[in-house]
């Protein structure tokens, strides 16, 4: 087996990189629930606590779909007592995105001189773990201290790996079908292959694993895995292949497919922009009608009124006979008289001035005559309006009068 580490590393660096990975933020951070990652940085540190030969880092995991996500896996081993002797087992323990609700992936590391044991009840030929701690994992109740301790267990009961006979320089021309079994005694794995050299007892079925995910190890080449047929070989290799290629299809379709989505998610915002627009058109199109609607009303309540004035006045304008436009308004006083006289005459001369600048600009008359009647004309006008002005003071200082003469008799 392989041996835990001379010289682990200590705790207050292992707390200080578990508070560094699992408090990173943007594209960096761990893909772990905010509120679940300080109950995993406790299950992380309470396993290192009980097994100091395991170590936490981070990694690439590629799911069976082909998605790849950085997690936290703890790398190291676990120890397992078989026949009195205690050996050291490789594992590694992926902590999935949705870690502690659900169990996280085991697999066996083994290192190149060992091999995984053949229809193991609890270890898959890639190295997955599926022991029935994992399948029965009950959060928030299961731990990870509780796993190892589960690893220990069965991995006592049927070892998963077994230590692989390096190569003979002068091979044998009928070689063992078992790996021949070392004669060292000592602490080593190799060890086990001297106790197992017999056919294995009848094993019970393997409890089938919940998830069975793409192998994080290569494929090895048969430089520590099992010594397969050169058919079995080369049907594996074929599978992978098309697994990875069906990978890349499923990628290129998955980008396509997200690309053609982002133009239907873009088109129908547009279209919503433009339902906006013409909902906020058709209703302005609506005020403005009953605007309109409500104008016509108005129009067609003046137009009779204006048709029943008309009749009213037809016949005394039919007595009056013709009536002199000039003589139909008739002054209320002296002083209204006065005004209008006062206001006619400046409209007048206003009008007046008007002609003779259009005569001066058509050259009708001299600019010298042109000059003198506009003096003239420009001294009446200024008469006439500064008459108005003191007729107009004296109406308004009536109208005080007569507006306080009525108070005082309401008063009374």
């Amino acid at each position: 087996m392989v041996p835990p580490p001379a010289h682990p590393p200590s705790m207050q660096y292992t707390q200080q990189f578990l508070s560094s990975v699992l408090s990173q933020r943007g594209p960096a951070a761990l893909p772990y629930s905010e509120e679940l990652k300080w109950m995993i940085r406790q299950h992380i540190l309470a396993l290192i606590e009980a097994y100091p030969s395991l170590q936490p880092k981070t990694g690439t995991f590629t799911h069976n779909d082909g998605r790849t996500v950085n997690l936290l896996q703890v790398d190291g081993t676990v120890p397992m007592l078989f026949q009195g002797v205690t050996y050291n087992i490789p594992v590694i323990i992926w902590l999935m995105e949705s870690y502690p609700q659900h169990p996280p992936l085991v697999f066996v590391n083994p290192t190149r001189d060992m091999i995984i044991k053949r229809a193991h009840p609890f270890v898959n030929p890639s190295g997955v773990v599926a022991i029935p701690y994992l399948q029965n994992w009950l959060y928030p109740s299961s731990n990870l201290v509780e796993l190892g301790r589960n690893l220990c267990h069965y991995f006592s009961r049927d070892p998963p790996l077994y230590s692989q006979r390096r190569p003979n320089p002068n091979p044998s021309p009928s070689p063992s079908p078992n790996p021949t079994p070392s004669p060292s005694t000592s602490a080593n794995f190799a060890s086990i292959g001297s106790h197992l050299t017999s056919p294995a007892p009848a094993v019970r079925p393997a409890i089938p694993p919940r998830v069975f995910p793409q192998s994080p190890y290569g494929s090895g080449g048969g430089t520590g895995r099992v010594m397969d047929e050169p058919s079995e070989v080369f049907k594996r290799n074929a599978i992978n292949k098309l697994v990875e290629n069906l990978h890349s299809d499923i990628a290129g379709l998955r980008k396509a497919r997200e690309a053609e989505m982002e133009g239907l998610f873009n088109a129908q915002a547009a279209l919503r922009q433009r339902e906006e627009q013409l909902n906020k058109g058709l209703k302005e199109m609506q005020d403005e009608k009953e605007g309109l609607e409500q104008q016509l009303q108005m129009v067609l309540m003046n137009t009779d009124l204006l048709e029943g004035w008309l009749k009213d006045n037809e016949a005394k304008l039919n007595k009056l006979g013709v009536v002199d436009v000039n003589e139909a308004f008739e002054p209320f006083d002296v002083l209204s008289k006065q005004m209008l006289d006062c206001s006619a005459s400046d409209l007048a001369i206003e009008d007046a001035i008007y002609s003779l600048d259009k005569a001066a600009q058509d050259g009708a008359i001299p600019f010298d005559q042109y000059l003198r009647n506009v003096r003239l004309l420009s001294r009446e006008q200024f008469f006439h309006r500064a008459t108005a002005s003191k007729v107009r003071a004296a109406q308004m200082q009536a109208h005080v009068s007569n507006m306080a003469s009525k108070a005082s008799q309401y008063a009374l």
